[in-house]
């Protein structure tokens, strides 16, 4: 596994994880055209990645954020239990502060929108195959000025009790996404959307909908 440096006698092996094959398949291409790296395979499920992580031994791995049987946090977390030294990159369509500190707290390397994706993913995945951390430089503003001024404390939030399933949810509901919106979003039922309702009103002890749905507003625009 590369710790420092690149190698620089073979090609890196990458692995994708992601359940929209257009989008997979251009994320390959891009890399399949580099000199120093090559997509060795590719699923769209957690179950299939650590089956294939179990046989194989890729240098990194890119994964989704959202994924149909879970989310790629969770993911991330299971990787690191087996695979500590193996570098992991999310992709995620959320640009907010908050999925990059606990991405990074779950463990992966790197965090970067698929809005950046097509330009920037090479250097990503060259950058985290040399043991650095990426993420974009707004983000890197925002941790640099949170470290500097005391500012916002996730940990503190009620928010931060949420399973990353749970909080992905809340916040596609704080941006005004119905639960069908949400659902066609990650590829779930409207049921288990509303299952993960109830879950989150329960543990940010809100009574009804209109409570969960104004609370999830408020807590996006701060």
């Amino acid at each position: 596994m590369a710790e420092g440096m690149l190698k620089s006698n073979r090609k890196n092996k990458i692995f994708i994880v992601e359940d929209h094959p257009i989008f997979r398949d251009g994320i390959s291409q891009l890399i399949n055209k580099e000199d120093d790296m090559f997509v060795a395979g590719g699923c769209e499920n957690s179950n299939e990645c650590l089956k294939y992580l179990k046989e194989n031994n890729p240098d990194l791995v890119i994964v989704d954020i959202t994924l149909k049987d879970s989310c790629g946090i969770e993911l991330t977390k299971e990787i690191k239990k087996t695979f500590p030294s193996l570098p992991v990159l999310i992709l995620s369509m959320h640009e907010e502060l908050i999925f990059a500190d606990r991405v990074l707290k779950a463990g992966a390397r790197g965090y970067m929108t698929k809005r950046e994706a097509t330009g920037k993913v090479i250097e990503a995945i060259r950058r985290v195959l040399q043991g650095k951390i990426y993420i974009c430089d707004t983000m890197i503003d925002h941790f640099l000025e949170r470290s500097i001024t005391g500012g916002q404390n996730f940990n503190s939030s009620p928010v931060e009790k949420l399973s990353e399933r749970e909080f992905e949810v809340f916040n596609l509901i704080g941006k005004g996404m119905t639960n069908r919106n949400i659902a066609e979003v990650l590829s779930v039922s409207t049921n288990t959307i509303s299952t993960y309702r109830e879950r989150i009103k329960e543990k940010l002890n809100l009574q009804n909908n209109a409570e969960l749905n104004r609370y999830a507003m408020q807590w996006i625009q701060n």
